[in-house]
């Protein structure tokens, strides 16, 4: 098969092969520290914290950690903090005029950008390690697993772990970026999610074979990978805008013929904002259920409706999805709108000598632009919007357990086969640039050209 002797041609390439073993090795490391509990705890004690982290917003998050949150592990935090600060600073470079001097200033502004990402990543640290460690009693742990109680010294040496726990990952992140392949952060959130796949299949498939429903079984593995299918589609669909390069001629002037200029696109993906509004969608899914059961509405009709029907419980509920897919579709439109600058694409096209036939340079082409994205951006943020409530489909449906069935959408399948796709094209990449045949569709053999 192509597939396998594209395999074997990774390894015929030193570079390529000595950044995949980068990867793995450190990729390990990482896996290694999620199992380490925090000192002065007992882990043999912590079965509670993991029931009570298994399912829900908190089985999520547990999820994107590899474990390690419902291990109190010494990567309890994970990447997280890092992922909330980026968010943060892309943010804020919208409204920050220094923030976006720097975004302007190439290599060296980007510097100072991820250093000022990192400094923010520790303050989010200090504020998450105490609020995680003070909620470990009320999420099942008892008393008597802390062996050294749970005094100053306790949070401060455990503060100062969780802390560098989380720059620890970052850097491991980082480096995979710089010496490995792929995207470093994206493929430790990613790992983390394969990691408790196998567990949450066993425990689904476990279930189905006490009731004699092996067909069953056989039915959700089809819908998992009819829905990864889906899932590809939706982060690789673009829409080509063709563009028109004039070609310099000898005498300085240019050729606007469009039968003498190179033809190209512009690709605008129809889901450029990628898993970011589900991770605000789900940010916000926090607020009802917390103002429900505030004092002044706790006792009241309005308040147990809230904590009832749009609380973290009811996560798999009716109107917590209808609200959450809505809240998606929101922030699809307006993620796209301030990470799409199709103003600075119209000027880049400009002064490259280029423009959309039929468009004039300048203002206009980027109001087509702009009209474009608005355009496949309604179906785009609509196919997220099922994606990720896809897995409250098949909880009501079929009875699918609630860790297995968080693999059938929403951010984790979407994350893992963005992250995915992308390190294949960077494999893909290099075996191109060595006139090997491709791990992908889009690969050609080049070896008669070389």
């Amino acid at each position: 098969m192509k597939f396998i002797e594209s395999l074997k041609n990774v390894w015929k390439i030193e570079e390529l092969r000595n950044r995949i073993i980068v990867t793995l090795g450190l990729l390990l490391v990482y896996r290694f520290g999620t199992q380490v509990t925090l000192p002065g705890v007992d882990a043999a004690q912590l079965a509670a914290l993991g029931d009570k982290t298994s399912t829900g917003l908190l089985g999520l998050l547990s999820q994107f950690t590899g474990g390690a949150f419902s291990r109190a592990s010494v990567f309890a935090l994970g990447i997280m903090p890092y992922i909330s600060a980026s968010i943060v600073v892309q943010l804020m470079g919208i409204a920050i005029p220094y923030l976006q001097k720097l975004q302007k200033e190439g290599a060296s502004g980007q510097k100072k950008v991820n250093q000022i990402t990192r400094w923010l990543t520790i303050a989010i640290c200090l504020l998450q390690a105490p609020g995680y460690l003070a909620s470990l009693p009320s999420l099942g742990v008892p008393q008597s697993a802390f062996l050294l109680g749970t005094g100053p010294l306790f949070y401060f040496s455990s503060v100062s772990i969780l802390v560098t726990g989380c720059i620890f990952a970052m850097w491991l992140g980082e480096k995979i970026t710089d010496k490995g392949i792929g995207n470093g952060i994206s493929l430790l959130i990613m790992v983390g999610i394969i990691a408790t796949l196998p567990q949450s299949f066993i425990q689904n498939a476990a279930t189905r074979l006490e009731g004699n429903n092996v067909m069953l079984i056989l039915f959700e593995l089809v819908i998992w990978f009819v829905i990864i299918l889906v899932t590809i589609m939706l982060v690789m669909a673009v829409r080509k805008i063709a563009v028109q390069y004039a070609r310099r001629t000898a005498s300085g002037g240019y050729e606007k013929s469009a039968m003498a200029g190179s033809r190209q696109y512009i690709p605008l993906k129809l889901n450029a904002s990628g898993v970011m509004p589900i991770i605000f969608a789900q940010a916000i899914m926090f607020v009802p259920g917390m103002i429900g059961g505030t004092d002044l509405l706790k006792d009241s009709s309005v308040g147990a409706w809230l904590v009832t029907n749009l609380g973290p419980a009811s996560m798999f509920g009716f109107w917590y999805n209808v609200v959450f897919a809505l809240l998606i579709i929101v922030f699809t439109y307006f993620y796209t709108a301030i990470t799409v600058p199709t103003n600075k694409m119209a000027d880049d096209l400009k002064r490259s000598g280029g423009f959309i036939p039929g468009i004039r340079p300048g203002s206009e082409t980027s109001e087509y632009l702009d009209k474009i994205m608005s355009q496949i951006t309604l179906p785009g943020s609509i196919f997220l919007a099922l994606i990720a409530v896809f897995p409250a489909f098949i909880v009501k449906l079929m009875d699918v357990q609630a860790g297995w069935a968080l693999f059938f959408g929403g951010t984790s399948l979407l994350i893992m086969v963005g992250v995915a796709i992308d390190t294949m094209q960077q494999v893909n990449s290099y075996l191109l640039n060595r006139h090997y045949d491709g791990l992908m569709k889009t690969g050609k053999n080049r070896k008669a050209s070389a």
